[in-house]
């Protein structure tokens, strides 16, 4: 206590300029419209700054809500596209998650139904391989959230994989960063729209051949290739690639052989979306019986 005394006395006079340089400040801002004015543009641009700052920050540490926010808004737009639908003419058919579409006239009629036929389910990437001959990635979600074997998988950008593998919680999906025949990816080119396949060399994470384009086609680099439609695991048009080198395929010069870059960054994949095609089965029972008949 002494020595807080002793401090007080020794520096009464700073003190005492202090107290009165404030008064003298609030009495000119008070009784001053231009320096008042000039004291709250200041004060507004450093709090402003600040608050910019304390903001910044706060986003910086509410990232990872916002993506998982994001991706949930991106599978619910997947699920309500047009492309998620098949169109149905008459009244008959699969009566399960229908959409109807209505007349805009007075009378709001139905004048046509669409069936659902692809649904969508948002998953977090947990592990990732890249440089090896057959790549996989595990995502967060399993059996317990509606994931089968045979799903195809994609991300925002493009084409990803095929789920192999699945327990409760957790599935491994077959990544196309795989040199193995059974990852062949059914393609087309967005342009011309001549088809071929997609399959993974082993060289590079980037880049993936498109095989199978014939010689008629034009071609360009930059071109889009996306997804046929053909395949029951991917709906038609999701990007699989972009064309970055053409050249024949073989001496007798039938097809090309096109370089893709790959529309997916398999380096830095965090969320991914898999597809259930809800119509596989009848599609699959039906090709069955036919293939059956002809044998």
């Amino acid at each position: 206590m002494r020595n807080l005394i002793i401090f007080f006395r020794r520096y009464f006079n700073f003190f005492l300029f202090l107290l009165l340089e404030v008064i003298c400040i609030v009495l000119v801002f008070q009784n001053n419209n231009l320096q008042r004015s000039a004291y709250l543009n200041s004060a507004n641009d450093i709090s402003g700054k600040l608050y910019d700052k304390y903001n910044n920050v706060q986003y910086y540490f509410h990232l990872k809500a916002t993506n998982d926010s994001l991706v949930a808004e991106n599978t619910r737009l997947h699920n309500a596209v047009r492309t998620s639908f098949d169109s149905v003419v008459t009244g008959t058919g699969l009566k399960i998650d229908t959409i109807r579409q209505y007349s805009d006239d007075t009378l709001h009629r139905v004048i046509g139904t669409q069936i659902r036929r692809y649904k969508y389910f948002e998953a977090k990437v947990i592990n990732n391989s890249v440089n090896k001959p057959i790549n996989y990635l595990t995502i967060h979600r399993g059996s317990l959230q509606g994931i089968r074997p045979n799903m195809g998988v994609i991300s925002s950008s493009g084409v990803v994989g095929v789920v192999r593998s699945v327990s409760d919680n957790y599935a491994v999906v077959l990544s196309m960063l795989s040199k193995s025949n059974s990852v062949s990816i059914s393609a087309r080119l967005a342009q011309g729209k001549e088809m071929g396949s997609v399959h993974w060399d082993g060289d590079n994470a980037t880049f993936a051949q498109l095989k199978d384009i014939p010689k008629s086609a034009k071609v360009h680099k930059g071109d889009t290739v996306v997804t046929s439609g053909f395949s029951a695991l991917f709906p038609e048009n999701i990007p699989i690639g972009y064309v970055d080198t053409v050249m024949m395929s073989d001496k007798a010069g039938t097809s090309f052989n096109i370089r893709l870059r790959l529309a997916t960054n398999f380096y830095n994949v965090q969320y991914v979306y898999v597809i259930e095609n809800l119509l596989k089965d009848e599609q699959q029972r039906l090709e069955d019986s036919t293939y059956k008949l002809i044998k």
